[in-house]
């Protein structure tokens, strides 16, 4: 966990006057705030995690719960946590960390540009004594978030080691919607997708994702556009993916909620996540030297679109 001196250290190569700064965000951890014409933002370097964005003229898309621990070592409850190199448990070691290891780590800040009206925030991480235990290879990771009308989310994997292995991905993004129980998530009809909360039960989703129990969808071989429509919100967010096969729908509901020490107990009502990734039969395989980029890409559509 970077000191004050550090983030200060940090603002003073980073910061871009009136539109980026890097200061103490919530539990103290380093954060990049962003204020612009297009867009605000929050970027933690713990995880590599957003936790805001808020294009202009438009409601903050992102949800976060109240009660999430602001703490080194642990995961945020919400934003966008970077699931790396496995997703959910892991299956050979059901000790190591749900969800890989990266979102729980403070991440490298590497640079911070801008383009026109966008920002591009850069962050890195690489293998490590702490990694190593759970994940005997070698890597590099990139972080590359663009924040401006569209939220773009590019996570570059690099194998920097000597022997190949098979990575599992997500950008586990948490949306913010005024009533889970009356949202819907459009292309997905006809899709394959094993049901985690039956067993992971290989299913074919019939029609648009409705929610009405809890719900744990991991969808493949899906590479097309899907929509959130949320009618009391009023809004219709598009999220485009590329190199992304799987697609993750959740929503924990009033049960999984009240398991959950970081939700609140009616905080499942106002998220949901989608989430573009690569898992279960389509994880990626890396041989050495080789890299793979994982894109995210999200908007809010004109009323209508």
């Amino acid at each position: 966990m970077s000191s004050e001196q550090e983030i200060e250290a940090l603002h003073e190569v980073f910061a871009i006057p009136g539109v980026v700064e890097v200061s103490p965000g919530n539990g103290g951890l380093a954060r990049v705030r962003i204020t612009s014409p297009a867009a605000e933002a929050e970027i933690y370097l713990h995880g590599a995690q957003v936790t805001a964005w808020k294009p202009a003229g438009e409601d903050e898309v992102i949800f976060v719960s109240e009660k999430s621990a602001w703490v080194d070592g642990k995961a945020i409850r919400g934003g966008i946590p970077v699931c790396f190199p496995w997703f959910r448990e892991k299956v050979d070691d059901l000790k190591a960390p749900s969800h890989g290891f990266v979102r729980t780590k403070e991440w490298e800040l590497f640079s911070v540009a801008q383009t026109g009206e966008d920002i591009v925030v850069t962050l890195t991480t690489s293998s490590d004594d702490a990694s190593r235990k759970w994940w005997p290879h070698e890597m590099r990771v990139v972080h590359r978030i663009t924040v401006g009308k569209e939220l773009r989310l590019e996570l570059i994997a690099v194998n920097t080691g000597e022997s190949s292995f098979l990575l599992e991905e997500a950008l586990h993004t948490y949306y913010r919607v005024g009533d889970a129980e009356k949202i819907r998530v459009e292309g997905l009809d006809g899709v394959t997708y094993f049901d985690n909360t039956d067993g992971n039960r290989e299913k074919v989703q019939q029609g648009d994702v409705h929610f009405t129990a809890s719900t744990d969808n991991a969808y493949q071989n899906t590479e097309g556009r899907l929509t959130l429509v949320d009618p009391v919100l009023k809004r219709r967010i598009a999220i485009e993916k590329a190199h992304s096969r799987s697609t993750v729908v959740w929503n924990p509901w009033v049960e999984g909620a009240a398991k959950l020490a970081d939700l609140g107990d009616e905080e499942w009502r106002e998220m949901t996540c989608v989430e573009g990734g690569n898992l279960r039969i389509c994880a990626v395989p890396l041989a050495p030297g080789e890299q793979h980029t994982l894109e995210v890409t999200m908007r809010v559509l004109p009323e209508g679109r």
